[in-house]
C-alpha cells in the first residue's frame, strides 16, 4: 500500500456564482483564489463580459485566500472590460482587502467594502 503524505487538494475550496442585481452582473467568489482556481474566475469573469452587462461587480468577501493570480485576473477583467460597462471589485480583511492595497491595485480597481457599496459605485460611477 502507497501512503500519500501532504494536503489533498479540496474542489470544493474554489466556487464562482454569477447571479443579476437590477442591470449588474454580480460573480460571488468562495474559497482560495490562487494559480489552480484563478483560470476558473478568469472563464467566469469572461462569460459575463460577453453577455455585455451595465455593471460587472466580482464580490471576494467568501474569498479565504487572494494569491497573486487571482489579483492579475481582476487587472486583466479592468481591461477586458469595454465601455459603457463598469467594474468593480468587493474587498474587504486582511484575505483581500489587505493585498489588493498592498500591490497598489486599489488605485486602478474601483474597490468596495461590501455589495451595496459597489452597486451604488457602479450606478453613480
Amino acid at each position: 500500500m502507497v501512503e500519500q503524505s501532504g494536503d489533498s487538494v479540496d474542489p470544493t475550496s474554489f466556487q464562482v456564482a454569477k447571479h443579476q442585481v437590477d442591470q449588474a452582473a454580480v460573480l460571488t467568489v468562495s474559497g482560495e483564489v490562487d494559480m489552480l482556481s484563478a483560470p476558473q474566475l478568469a472563464e467566469a469573469v469572461h462569460t459575463a463580459l460577453a453577455a455585455r452587462p451595465a455593471a460587472l461587480i466580482v464580490d471576494l468577501s467568501k474569498v479565504d485566500f487572494l494569491a497573486s493570480a487571482g489579483m492579475t485576473v481582476l487587472v486583466s477583467a479592468l481591461d477586458e472590460v469595454v465601455p459603457p460597462t463598469r467594474f468593480a471589485v468587493v474587498a474587504y480583511g486582511a484575505a483581500t482587502s489587505r493585498p489588493i492595497k498592498l500591490m497598489g491595485l486599489d488605485s486602478i480597481l474601483s474597490l468596495h467594502s461590501s455589495l451595496d457599496s459597489a452597486l451604488i459605485g457602479v450606478v453613480d460611477g
